[in-house]
């Protein structure tokens, strides 16, 4: 294989790791002695609910309701599934976390409401509080994805604006409590993947309202008023670590970025590469990472007397891009667009950025991937790439490149796989 077809196997090995189908059975508990009520919300949603029913004992009762973005729905036979918008609500959302909040308030102490959560859930399973509209909701939601804040930072708002996230669905059930958890986030927090709905939440109304305040943001009226009569006292605060409402609820992380770059790990090292792992909860801008990344990636190339070549660099987590311009982009390709300029054509060189779910941000890509003639390439085709970097248009420029990475939805989500391949 050429260095291309490594990198793109490397991401199907990532993708692979995370797979529902094999994880989410080892998980399972015995059914209850009443019935089972399976719910739950995220693109890996179906394929986590697919799982459980195959696995699932014949004479369990069980039954139960999955919301997942457009296009991401997988058969299944007693567990019904929702479209809705992604990553901005919608009508759907919510109309389907209304019919979970009332599935999950009829349980009795003698069933089992088993919780399936993934990347995504956020906004699938959204159902503002009084006083705050779809419409508002839609708006913060923009906002917050457009300025640059990082995932805990939009949940925190998010969930302080939900009847049903930051531990709330938890908190109206009288069942005991199991929640298996594919995590998107990095750290790993509960409370942040999906906004955490059957997870103690430790940030405050106040909390929501420095983010408001860092990014300068002029969210609708109402959701200001939300938050300020909150931080007052007026409105009762999310369910906080410590309260008994969790003495019968288990959150279980069953698959995140560091198991799928283990396993990474071990597909480049069967190859004969050297594989360096940098890091599962890497954060930050991805055009500032991006020139780190690059400059330990030199360094490597130009200096072997310390790690010798073949080398993979392999990275999770999740960047964030401020948008500025008015171009096509997710956060991936614009970590590889920035990585391409300053690797300035240095030979030996390829990498790939994709998200595991298979979409970067809200385009059709997965990612993209690099080699070390593509600036020469684009530069044949007239391309600047610095001009794109400014316009937020990684998309279009790796388009015209054709290095697109497209996969289409992978019914999981770990986060972002980058990988830089020094030969």
């Amino acid at each position: 294989m050429n260095p291309r077809d490594y990198l793109l196997e490397s991401f199907s090995v990532a993708v692979k790791a995370a797979n529902p189908a094999h994880i989410v059975p080892q998980h399972l508990p015995n059914p209850p002695a009443g019935r089972t009520l399976v719910v739950g919300a995220g693109k890996a949603a179906t394929a986590m609910a697919q799982a459980v029913e195959n696995a699932w004992p014949t004479d369990g009762q069980l039954d139960g309701l999955v919301v997942t973005r457009y296009g991401h729905t997988l058969p299944t036979h007693k567990i019904r599934v929702i479209e809705a918008g992604h990553p901005i609500p919608d009508e759907n959302s919510i109309q389907s976390s209304q019919e979970i909040l009332a599935m999950v308030k009829a349980l009795n102490p003698d069933d089992l409401l088993l919780c399936l959560f993934s990347g995504g859930g956020s906004s699938l399973l959204s159902l503002p509080i009084e006083d705050i509209s779809l419409q508002d909701l839609r708006e913060v939601t923009n906002q917050l994805l457009r300025c640059g804040a990082n995932i805990q930072e939009i949940n925190t708002v998010r969930k302080h604006l939900s009847v049903i996230q930051g531990g709330r669905l938890a908190a109206v059930c009288k069942a005991p409590v199991l929640a298996l958890i594919i995590s998107d986030v990095t750290g790993d927090a509960a409370t942040h993947i999906a906004s955490g709905p059957c997870a103690p939440d430790p940030s405050t109304f106040s909390d929501a309202l420095t983010v408001l305040e860092r990014y300068d943001l002029n969210v609708p009226p109402a959701v200001k008023h939300v938050l300020l009569t909150g931080k007052a006292g007026a409105v009762n605060e999310t369910p906080k670590p410590g309260s008994a409402i969790f003495t019968r609820v288990e959150n279980r992380i069953i698959a995140n970025a560091h198991q799928s770059l283990v396993a990474v790990a071990e597909y480049f090292r069967g190859i004969g590469v050297t594989p360096l792992i940098m890091g599962d909860t890497v954060s930050g801008e991805s055009r500032e990472i991006a020139k780190s990344y690059a400059a330990f990636a030199k360094e490597i190339h130009h200096h072997p007397q310390w790690l010798r070549a073949p080398v993979a660099l392999l990275s999770g987590g999740e960047t964030t891009v401020t948008i500025k311009g008015n171009g096509r982009g997710g956060r991936n390709a614009e970590f590889l667009l920035s990585l391409l300029i300053e690797l300035a054509g240095t030979e030996a060189i390829y990498a790939l950025a994709c998200d595991t779910d298979g979409l970067d941000g809200s385009e059709n890509n997965a990612g993209a991937l690099i080699t070390p003639d593509s600036l020469h390439r684009a530069e044949k085709l007239g391309l600047n790439a610095t001009a794109y970097l400014a316009n937020n248009d990684a998309y279009t420029f790796f388009q015209l490149l054709d290095d697109l990475v497209i996969t289409g939805p992978t019914f999981t989500n770990v986060n972002d796989y980058r990988a830089i391949l020094i030969l």
